[in-house]
This record gives structure tokens, sequence and C-alpha cells, in this order.
């Protein structure tokens, strides 16, 4: 069943997308045969998913290549029809397409690009803007918003395929969201952007989240993106759910151990540091190690009581570690 909220922004139950796709091995033989008699196969990209998101709220949808995330987006979208299940959002059933639905939601697809590559971004902003009937008031005051927000003031006026790749998808989003939409579908909006460009996108996100109480449903291969803007996350393999809830209890589920990281005023052999828990760096004067969660407390002091140490530190593992051990789990 879907995880409920009292407002849902986003309804899925039991949400089912398959593909009957051509498949024919290798070789010219094969190639003629197919030409004669067609050999189809059917891919589940998505198969039985549930979840709900409440109004305001702000998910991580995570999940290898190929496990049904852009699937899933894509059909909340309204851009493909479901197999089977049932899916709303705002209330609207997403393939029938209505107008108030496509002004209450956008989609940012990181990979893709909505902007006209030869002229300025203003161009598509104005195009947009005709596209949505936003009143002319209402579109000033929110392009100068989205302008200071994101700092797009010395690339309104250049052609777009002179902009670097951070500034062209700091546009994107300007043009996305013009309309004000109450629902954002995220498909890895900080792809390919430098360390600058990535914190600038993540800190308009949180801050446009806060500022308009808008739905955010974020994909993203970056756990930084993840874990800065999101707290509940829903994991998905292979078309379907395995894991929905908030992102520290799936670590304390899925990663039984925490990391202690120590400096020590004097050396010490990595045998002796081996007494404490399984080493995974030491250089002697410093030393990472990976200890049962239920067992750090009484190590850190024991590590304080027996060794000369200046510094420790007790840290949860690399919420990219616990996501891959969910995957290799399954």
């Amino acid at each position: 069943m879907a995880r409920q909220n009292g407002d849902s922004a986003v309804v899925v139950e039991d949400l089912v997308k398959h593909f009957r796709v051509h498949r024919r091995e290798a070789g010219v033989a094969a190639g003629v045969k197919s030409l004669l008699r067609r050999q189809y196969a059917d891919v589940r990209a998505v198969d039985g998913v549930s979840f709900s998101i409440g109004r305001g709220e702000m998910v991580g949808f995570l999940g290898p290549n190929g496990a049904g995330k852009t699937t899933t987006l894509k059909c909340l979208s309204g851009l493909l029809y479901p197999t089977s299940g049932r899916a709303t959002v705002m209330g609207y059933t997403p393939h029938e397409r209505k107008t108030d639905f496509l002004r209450a939601f956008t989609l940012v697809m990181g990979q893709r690009n909505q902007l006209f590559w030869d002229l300025p971004a203003m161009e598509t902003f104005l195009v947009n803007q005709a596209i949505y009937r936003i009143p002319q008031s209402e579109f000033g005051t929110t392009l100068a918003e989205l302008v200071d927000l994101l700092g797009l003031g010395p690339y309104l006026d250049k052609p777009v395929r002179n902009l670097s790749l951070g500034e062209r998808m700091r546009a994107e989003l300007a043009a996305a969201l013009l309309h004000r939409p109450a629902i954002l579908f995220l498909d890895e909006p900080t792809l390919g952007l430098d360390v600058t460009g990535a914190a600038a996108v993540r800190s308009f996100l949180a801050d446009y989240n806060v500022r308009t109480g808008a739905t955010v449903l974020l994909t993203s291969h970056y756990m930084i993106d993840v874990t800065a803007l999101t707290r509940r996350v829903i994991v998905i393999d292979q078309g379907q759910i395995r894991f929905d809830g908030d992102l520290q209890v799936l670590a304390d589920k899925t990663a039984p151990h925490r990391v202690i990281k120590v400096t020590l005023s004097s050396p010490v052999d990595p045998v002796g540091l081996a007494e404490y828990g399984e080493v995974e760096a030491t250089d002697g004067f410093t030393a990472v190690l990976r200890v049962p969660r239920s067992h750090t407390k009484d190590v850190a002091a024991r590590m304080l009581a027996e060794l000369p140490v200046e510094d420790i530190a007790i840290e949860e593992p690399p919420i990219e570690e616990v996501i891959r051990q969910v995957f290799a789990s399954e």
C-alpha cells in the first residue's frame, strides 16, 4: 500500500509500466530472421509501485540506472500512459493532460534542453509566458525573483550555446518555474555541474521549497543532493520499491556499523588498533576504523583510556555506501 499523508500531493497505487521491445541476436543470419519473424520481450520498467508524497514535502527518489525512476516520473508527468495501476498529482490523473494539471507541475531533466539553443534564454522565458498565459505583472515579479535567486542577470541576453553548463542549468530551472508550479519533478538537476554550480542549484531548490511550499520529488546519483535537500527517501530497484522512509533510518537499518576517526599524539601499530575494530586506513598517527554500531560508545571509551588520543570523531558511513548495500542485499 502507498504510504499515506494527511494532505497528499502525489498518490501512486500499484503503478505498472511495461514496454514491448524488439529483441534479436547479433549477426547477419539473425538480422535476416528478425525481418521475417520478429521476436519481442516485455520489459517491466515499473512493476507495482506504491507511495504518496505530502504537500510541501521534499523526497529523494533513488535507484541504479534502469531501476524505473525516470519512467515513474514520466508517468507522473503524463508523458507515459501506465500499463495498470493508478496515479494522481494534485488530484489530477496525469495522462489526461488537463490544462490545470499542466500548469500545476514542472519536469526538469538534467540531460534535456528546453531552451532555444541559438537564442538568449530570455526568448524562451517569453515563450513560456505565452504558453502558460502568465499575466505581465506576475511574469515580471517571478522573473525578477528567479534571476536574483539563480544569479542569472549577466546571462539573460547571451545565446544559450555560449553559456556554461552551470549557467544553462540555472536558466533551465528559471524557465521551468516561471509559472510557479506547485509540484517539481527533478530528474538529475545537477547532472554535469561543477561543485559551485551544483551548490547554487541545491541552495535555490531549498529556498524555493521554503518560499512557495512546493512539493519536490528528486532523483539524483549525487548523494550530496539527496542529503542536503531531503530527509525521506524512496529507493527503487528493478521497478519495485525497496525502501520508503527516513534517510537516517535507512542508514541505521542497512549499515550495522559506524566509523571512528582518531588522531594520535604518538604512533600506534596497526595490529594494536585492530583490537578496537576493522582498520580501514592508518598512517600510525591517524586511523579510520569500522566498528559495530552497538559497540561504538564502548570502543570509543576504551580508545580514550588506552591510546594517546588527541582527537576522536564518530561518524555514520557515507550514504553512497548505504545505498550500495541496499541494492546488493536485493
